[in-house]
């Protein structure tokens, strides 16, 4: 498991970046955590920086936006997925449990809600 802080220290609607075997973002979407792997697979862009709404992150460099649930892209420039991961929220600390395959759904990757 990788600590990636507490639940307070990402607000709604924002991001932070931690390192597992490759980087991960970690977002907070209206008080449900969801991480995803960190580099888009169109080109070399941090998901980390990019804009988000609702369930899915747009790249700040071509555009192309992944769901965060499932890491599948809406359409070009990205054609392949992210690899989503396990958020696991215990005594307000926000961790992830990274995944093994790319393109693998995690089931509760959604993590939990927090209010």
């Amino acid at each position: 498991m990788i600590l990636v802080g507490a639940v307070s220290d990402i607000p709604v609607g924002e991001s932070v970046r931690v390192q597992g075997s490759v980087a991960i973002a970690v977002f907070n979407a209206d008080g449900t955590f969801y991480a995803i792997d960190d580099t888009c697979t169109h080109q070399d862009a941090s998901l980390s920086d990019g804009w988000l709404e609702d369930c899915a992150v747009e790249c700040p460099l071509h555009a192309a936006c992944f769901d965060l649930r499932t890491g599948k892209p809406s359409g070009p420039p990205a054609r392949k997925p992210v690899r989503t991961h396990e958020v696991v929220i215990t005594d307000g600390q926000v961790y992830v449990l990274e995944t093994v395959e790319v393109g693998a759904e995690v089931a509760g990757a959604l993590a939990e809600e927090v209010r």
